[in-house]
């Protein structure tokens, strides 16, 4: 009977998982490319780091829309949320998007950059830009996120993950750290402010803006306008073949009187009369609404995709996983991920000893017959 209890009671914390994707067997039944024209292809490919397929970019300078859905549609009410991917840049990418997008159904065929979504999650990088974006859809808005979190560069996989819980807080993980958190409220404009200026305060007419005033006790000294800014330069001579009568009367060249202190100006002292800066007083703001459940989605989720831009295309995707269980997430990143990420490092790092050693080669090369040919030449 006590077997029976805790095999319930594990039953009923057990965690649930809406979408898991390692694009095995018949990926391409699973997703649905957009219709729009014009669009990149998505085919399945690996790296040269490492042998785990993934969904990848396939071709430069191009727009690219595709989406899965889920076995049923599922909410987040009163449950955590936990979005978690890799993301390969493989090529090095010079500008692109590499986020997810969590979306209410919607039809393949017609998925586009336009279409409704919950979150958009994932690295984005362009130029000197290198940021995670963590954007969510509320009441027809798409809000952006105040902090601008850097994401990763290199050509290695890692691991994205975001935790929004019913509480209103949230988490950004990169390979299972923490890279961000805080409160919904405070990190995305999903409300209007508590309070606003009152637009019927006015600043008094007799405010005193000035922190600093002249001091009526300091004088200008006497002569002070008499002092020239620039005086004949002493060590100058009269050149010996100056002639007066073709070249006038001689003036020596000026230089920057040392004495010369600029315009006089009194110093300044406190100004006793100084209110501080003016600020009108607030009043609460009739627009603000209060909502307690920021975290939860407006509409039940049921698609998956990825909507973005890519310059220099080989961005390879994989190990998608969507539940409300933090739990099971790290136990599927730690089974894929985290099997994977050691190897591929160690390959990493032996492709950039080989690629550095070929360098260093070549320019001993080049240095060597640079010698031989000035010897040469010399000859």
């Amino acid at each position: 009977m006590r077997v029976l209890s805790l095999a319930l009671m594990a039953l009923a914390v057990a965690g649930e998982t809406y979408f898991k994707e390692t694009f095995d067997g018949a990926w391409d039944k699973r997703w649905t490319p957009s219709a729009k024209e014009g669009l990149g292809k998505f085919v399945k490919a690996h790296s040269e780091l490492s042998d785990v397929e993934g969904l990848k970019t396939s071709e430069d300078a191009k727009f690219y829309a595709i989406s899965a859905q889920t076995d049923k549609e599922y909410t987040n009410k009163d449950k955590d949320l936990v979005v978690s991917f890799t993301v390969q840049h493989a090529q090095g990418i010079d500008c692109g998007g590499g986020y997810l997008k969590v979306m209410p159904k919607t039809d393949a065929a017609a998925f586009t950059g336009d279409s409704e979504y919950f979150m958009m999650f994932g690295p984005d990088i362009c130029g000197y830009t290198k940021k995670i974006h963590l954007i969510f859809g509320y009441n027809g808005k798409n809000l952006l996120w105040k902090k601008e979190p850097k994401c990763e560069s290199d050509k290695l996989t890692h691991l994205y993950t975001v935790i929004v819980r019913p509480d209103g807080t949230y988490e950004v993980q990169v390979d299972g750290a923490k890279k961000e958190s805080g409160k919904l409220e405070d990190d995305w404009a999903f409300l209007e402010p508590k309070e606003i200026d009152d637009p019927s305060d006015k600043k008094p007419a007799d405010w005193v803006d000035e922190a600093q005033m002249d001091d009526p006790e300091d004088k200008k000294p006497a002569g002070y306008d008499d002092i020239a800014a620039s005086i004949p330069d002493p060590q100058a001579e009269k050149p010996e073949d100056w002639d007066e009568d073709e070249d006038g009367e001689w003036e020596a060249p000026t230089i920057p009187n040392p004495e010369y202190k600029g315009p006089w100006a009194p110093k300044k002292i406190p100004n006793p009369a100084y209110k501080g800066p003016w600020a009108a007083k607030k009043i609460a703001n009739p627009e603000y609404k209060e909502d307690k459940d920021l975290y939860l989605t407006r509409k039940p989720l049921s698609t998956v995709g990825f909507d973005l831009w890519q310059v220099k295309s080989g961005t390879i995707f994989n190990n998608i996983i969507i539940s409300d269980s933090v739990d099971e997430v790290k136990a599927f990143n730690d089974a894929t991920w985290g099997k994977m990420k050691d190897g591929e490092k160690a390959e990493f790092e032996k492709a950039e000893a080989a690629a550095k050693k070929a360098a260093d080669e070549a320019a001993a090369s080049n240095a060597a017959a640079a010698t031989e040919e000035e010897e040469e030449d010399e000859d």
